[in-house]
């Protein structure tokens, strides 16, 4: 078994319950960590034996683009798509963070983790 994990990925985008933040927008940091079976790639040396991170990434980004109000529903998303897309994933982990989020105090960040 292997991982793949793509770590830090930044996205500005309109997800929040509050009708503002689907206006105004804020950073969203995006961390997706898939494992499956590596062997026939640790062999191979070939694109088409692993997952593909690019198209892995344009999945994340998709998703990130359309607004919805609760993280939750985002990783969701992400996770079910990434999966479709791949079926040989066998678990997939997203964690997705808010920065900056609009709770009347400081708060660096809120972060949503979802396992499918």
């Amino acid at each position: 078994m292997g991982k793949i994990l793509l770590e830090g990925m930044e996205f500005f985008a309109y997800h929040g319950c509050f009708h503002e933040e689907q206006i105004i927008g804020t950073t969203f940091i995006v961390d997706l960590e898939l494992d499956m079976n590596t062997s026939k790639a640790e062999q191979s040396d070939h694109l088409e034996d692993t997952i593909n991170y690019q198209t892995v990434y344009g999945l994340v980004h998709h998703e990130m683009e359309q607004k919805s109000q609760l993280l939750e529903n985002v990783a969701f998303r992400i996770l079910d798509s990434v999966k479709s897309t791949f079926p040989e994933i066998s678990t997939a982990r997203v964690k997705i963070s808010k920065m900056n989020p609009p709770l009347g105090g400081k708060v660096k960040q809120v972060t949503c983790v979802l396992t499918l």
